[in-house]
């Protein structure tokens, strides 16, 4: 069992929660999710790693209540405990792999949009940790629904919040102020990385090919299962046929078929759309990877 120690809303339906998981915290990175599950009966339900500490061996997650099992999850309280919590899942963040003194010559922008806040601290919190600055955008609707404004602040080059109705911060889509810091503030950036709803995502990458700026995105959003075998996470990416949970969850952003990828999410939801999509994609419906076992 895995101890929960600390449990608060951070806003409206949204859930931060500090779980005792020592191995997991030992050997995981920024970039990468857990698999939590709350009893024998529960779902699996896949979760970026928002935090870790090391010493103490906890890991923190944050999550939307936007099902019956996430919803169950959100009644949980310090004390209460997860039946499963499995990880470290995925790719660490590439940035982790570069050298060092490479990334401290690099300018980097980050551009979070709503829970996409929480996957996006721990690598800007790392690269903090390491001597490297970095520019962060975080989108939210309104003022009331922004989250860890003080924790990303505290790790941030430049943190620049932006509000769809302007109750907070800059006014306006998180893309607005990308155009606005290239094109009106001179500021210039080697790579994005952008982690949010898929809508946000591409519109993002939209933007950062018009100003030639190379781009990373995480697609976390897409994942159910967090093995390979469900399929839910079948993305094309560069004309290839990749799983967010074991590819990825990070890929070129101005590769990946946000269009496709949104209409296959819808048609996922229901049993009949998911007969469709194993009858149109065959053997690479699920486990098409090579990686997870799910072809066999």
């Amino acid at each position: 069992m895995f101890q929960i120690l600390e449990a608060r809303e951070l806003t409206e339906n949204i859930y931060l929660m500090v779980v005792e998981a020592k191995r997991v915290a030992k050997s995981c990175w920024p970039g990468q999710f857990v698999i939590v599950r709350m009893d024998d009966a529960g779902e699996r339900i896949p979760l970026t790693i928002c935090d870790y500490d090391r010493e103490a061996g906890t890991v923190t997650i944050v999550f939307q209540g936007v099902g019956a099992e996430t919803k169950r999850m959100a009644a949980l309280r310090a004390g209460d405990s997860f039946r499963d919590f499995v990880g470290p899942l995925g790719c660490a963040s590439e940035l982790i792999a570069e050298d060092k003194e490479v990334l401290k010559q690099k300018k980097i922008l980050f551009v979070a949009g709503g829970v996409g806040t929480a996957p996006v601290y721990p690598q800007v919190k790392w690269l903090h940790e390491n001597g490297v600055a970095a520019d962060v955008i975080v989108g939210a609707k309104t003022k009331e629904l922004l989250i860890l404004e003080d924790e990303m602040k505290a790790v941030a080059g430049n943190l620049y919040v932006t509000t769809n109705d302007g109750s907070y911060g800059r006014s306006g889509m998180v893309t607005q102020t990308i155009q606005d810091l290239v094109e009106k503030e001179g500021k210039t950036y080697d790579v994005c990385i952008a982690i949010g709803p898929m809508i946000m995502m591409k519109f993002v990458c939209k933007m950062t090919e018009q100003l030639h700026i190379p781009t990373v995105v995480s697609l976390n959003p897409i994942m159910v299962d967090g093995t390979g075998m469900c399929g839910a996470c079948r993305v094309t990416v560069g004309g290839e046929v990749k799983f967010a949970c074991v590819d990825g969850p990070e890929f070129d952003g101005h590769k990946v078929d946000f269009d496709q990828a949104m209409k296959r999410q819808q048609i996922y939801k229901t049993a009949e759309g998911r007969a469709l999509l194993k009858l149109q994609e065959g053997d690479t419906h699920h486990g098409g990877c090579g990686n997870c076992g799910g072809d066999r």
